[in-house]
This record gives C-alpha cells, sequence and structure tokens, in this order.
C-alpha cells in the first residue's frame, strides 16, 4: 500500500473513533450503565467490530466516558467554592448544579451511585476514597471530598443544618431523587430542581 493509501485509512480509523465516542457519550447518557455496544454501534452507524477496535471491552469504553464526568464534578466542587463564600449556599449550589445535569445525564447518576465517598462512617470527616478492587477512579478525590466536608462542618458549626448530616444523607437524598425522577421518566428540569430544592431543605437544622 502507498503511503498515501496508508494516510487515508489512518484518517478514516480516526473518523470512525471520533464517530464512536460522540455516539457513546449519546447511548450512555441516556441509558448509563445499562447501554451496550451494539446500541452504540448502531448510534455511529458502524459495525460492532469498529467500536472493538477503538475500545476492546464495554469496561473500556465506560471508563473513557466516565472519565469525563469526574472531572465536571470535581470542576463543580471546586468552581462553587471559588465564588460562594458561604458554606450553606457553597453545598446548596453545588448541588442545584449537579442536580441540573443528573436530569439528562443517566450515566452521571450511575457515577455517582458508585462514589465510594459517599459510603464512609456516619462522621462527614471519616471519607473514605478508596475505590473497589478492579474499580475506577472515585468521582471525588481527597481535595474535592475535603472542601465538601469544609462545607458541612462549617454549616454545621454555624447551626445551618443539623448536627447528625453526614455525606451519607447526601448520597440518600440526592440519589434517591435520580433513581426515582429517573423511574418515572420524569424529564422537566423544572421538577429536578423542585425536588432538589425539598432534599436540600431536610438538611436544614
Amino acid at each position: 500500500m502507498t503511503e498515501e493509501g496508508w494516510r487515508e485509512r489512518r484518517a478514516d480509523a480516526r473518523r470512525n473513533h471520533d464517530k464512536v465516542l460522540a455516539a457513546a457519550v449519546e447511548v450512555f447518557t441516556e441509558h448509563g450503565l445499562d447501554a451496550t455496544i451494539p446500541q452504540v454501534a448502531a448510534r455511529a452507524g458502524v459495525g460492532k467490530a469498529t467500536v472493538y477496535r477503538s475500545y476492546p471491552t464495554k469496561a473500556a469504553l465506560v471508563e473513557a466516558l466516565t472519565g469525563t464526568r469526574v472531572q465536571w464534578l470535581r470542576d463543580v466542587v471546586a468552581d462553587t467554592d471559588a465564588h460562594v463564600r458561604e458554606p450553606q449556599a457553597a453545598l446548596e449550589a453545588a448541588i442545584h448544579r449537579i442536580v441540573e445535569r443528573l436530569a439528562s445525564d443517566r450515566l452521571l447518576v450511575d457515577v455517582m451511585a458508585q462514589a465510594p465517598m459517599w459510603h464512609a462512617a456516619n462522621s462527614p470527616a471519616a471519607v473514605s476514597l478508596t475505590p473497589p478492587a478492579g474499580g475506577s477512579a472515585p468521582p471525588f478525590d481527597d481535595e474535592t471530598a475535603a472542601t465538601i466536608v469544609k462545607w458541612l462542618d462549617a454549616a454545621r458549626d454555624r447551626g445551618e443544618i443539623r448536627d447528625d448530616i453526614t455525606t451519607m444523607d447526601l448520597l440518600v437524598l440526592i440519589g434517591g431523587v435520580a433513581h426515582v425522577l429517573l423511574e418515572l421518566d420524569v424529564r422537566d428540569h423544572d421538577v429536578w430542581r423542585r425536588y432538589a430544592t425539598l432534599a436540600l431543605a431536610a438538611l436544614r437544622a
């Protein structure tokens, strides 16, 4: 094969890779971890073998996609901490931003459900960030987790939230809202915002 032929083949491979990735973003956003390789291939208009050439396993594809969600979650917390001075306001602003995206991103719901930090002991300061064996990186790194704990501790010290609120409580409240609304196929963002507000009200002293 000529050099020009090899360049064309490489260009085709790049185009197919881009098509597969774009299709995977759409399919996994709609279906979360229940999405399948055949669904991705069909959306991209390619064969399953083309998907597997870019991502040998579904796990490899999921890891590539969840990485963007993980970084987005970390950026939300960091950006909120930089711009919102009051701890309770910062916590609520971050949760509202996250819920707003959860309304249309099933994969993000699944990513947050697997966050090891939420399964810590009752004290918000006792946050575990160790992923399960064979698991991918947790959505919240040490710095991000410390920021959330800082908000909780400061809001608690100021009497703005209940004394017994933990990071696990945040998972149950926000994760519960997300899963129920997804099961009911609610797509109206106003409804998601309403239930986020109700869930956050449960934290207040």
